[in-house]
């Protein structure tokens, strides 16, 4: 298993991470297979999206603020209650598919660590399976 950690500068941050991820997989010398993209926090997700537009991202942090606001009288008593709940909705874990020694991806596409409780360093866990 490979252990990345990652920055955040605040607290909703979407970190394009398709690049440290590729050069994992890259230098396993694996060429074809899966790779498995973990993350193990409680409001800290992983999401693949458009990474060619930055206002993609921004229009998702918008939409999810809207959908589950920072305070809404929740009961959780950390103040972040908010963050765990967008966590639920984004998902922990991706899998992407390996071949040629290349993560496949949409031309577009891009692998984002969403944190939602930052400024953090987070960990990401990278798991690759050859076949």
């Amino acid at each position: 298993m490979i252990k990345l950690s990652i920055p955040t500068h605040r607290r909703i941050d979407f970190v394009d991470i398709t690049s440290q991820v590729q050069r994992e997989v890259a230098s396993s010398g694996v060429n074809e297979g899966t790779i498995m993209i973990y993350v193990p926090h409680t409001t800290c997700g992983i999401t693949i999206n458009e990474s060619a537009d930055p206002h993609v991202a921004e229009d998702i942090r918008m939409q999810l603020a809207k959908l589950v606001p920072y305070e809404a009288g929740y009961r959780h008593m950390e103040g972040n209650a908010d963050s765990h709940i967008k966590v639920s909705m984004i998902g922990t874990s991706e899998t992407v598919i390996i071949e040629g020694g290349r993560l496949v991806l949409g031309t577009w596409q891009g692998i984002f660590l969403c944190d939602f409780d930052g400024p953090r360093t987070r960990k990401v866990y990278l798991k690759i399976i050859e076949g």
